[in-house]
């Protein structure tokens, strides 16, 4: 998959970004990444903001220096509102949440985060959408931007993202858990996972900008939409 232009304006440009790019590039620089994208195929790309390299879904950059800061300033405000679409193990207890736990870096695993009294706060909050047998659809609004926020919240309620290889068992869904006598394509010499990356998408971004409201939206990937469409065929959802 490439990345998509959602909106543009003289200020900025809203980009889908397909799941396994870099949103910045990193220290080396050999791995392609969204920001080199935008540059490429708009002109500039100031960072704003960013999502996890295996997360898909909306990303703001800004066109000029003077943007940059004013978009920076609505996130720090939290003026700009972030939905996610996650598919998560199990089904929480609660239908709708907010999880207020704070986190920090955890003090000896570089680039993991942990839910600790004395770290910054982080406020989440969660609507479960459909609920089945094995993993849920849930709707999550960051209020706060800590890194790996949703993923490290949603393991601490017992209910980690699926596939998360960092905050949950790292396993990839394949098909053959929910059919049964699922058989291999004689072309194939093992099963093909549905969902082998976290699953969760940045769906939708919103805010005023100027005086108008802007929302962008990104529908989900095709590989969480196929898993949707199996667990929907195989059994009947609870829906929120």
């Amino acid at each position: 998959m490439h990345p998509e232009i959602i909106l543009e304006h003289d200020d900025w440009v809203m980009i889908n970004k397909p799941a396994g790019m870099l949103s910045i590039p990193d220290r080396e620089g050999k791995e392609p990444s969204l920001k080199k994208w935008t540059e490429a195929n708009v002109g500039s790309a100031y960072t704003v903001h960013r999502l996890d390299q295996f997360t898909s879904g909306l990303i703001l950059f800004a066109k000029h220096p003077e943007s940059q800061s004013e978009l920076s300033k609505l996130f720090e405000e939290r003026k700009i509102d972030k939905r996610y679409l996650g598919l998560v193990k199990g089904t929480p207890i609660h239908e709708e949440e907010t999880i207020d736990v704070p986190m920090m870096e955890h003090p000896a695993k570089n680039g993991k985060m942990i839910t600790h009294a004395k770290g910054k706060s982080a406020l989440t909050t969660y609507k479960v959408l459909e609920a089945f047998p094995w993993m849920s659809l849930v709707e999550f609004n960051i209020h706060t931007g800590r890194t790996h926020q949703i993923r490290v919240h949603m393991q601490h309620i017992g209910h980690p993202i699926m596939c998360d290889e960092l905050y949950g068992d790292g396993q990839p869904f394949l098909l053959s858990s929910l059919k049964k006598n699922y058989k291999v394509s004689l072309n194939q010499e093992a099963e093909i996972p549905m969902l082998n990356r976290q699953a969760l998408h940045a769906w939708k971004l919103s805010f005023t900008w100027k005086g108008h409201e802007i929302i962008g939206e990104a529908l989900l990937p095709k590989d969480m939409r196929a898993t949707l469409q199996q667990l929907r065929k195989r059994s009947q959802p609870n829906k929120r």
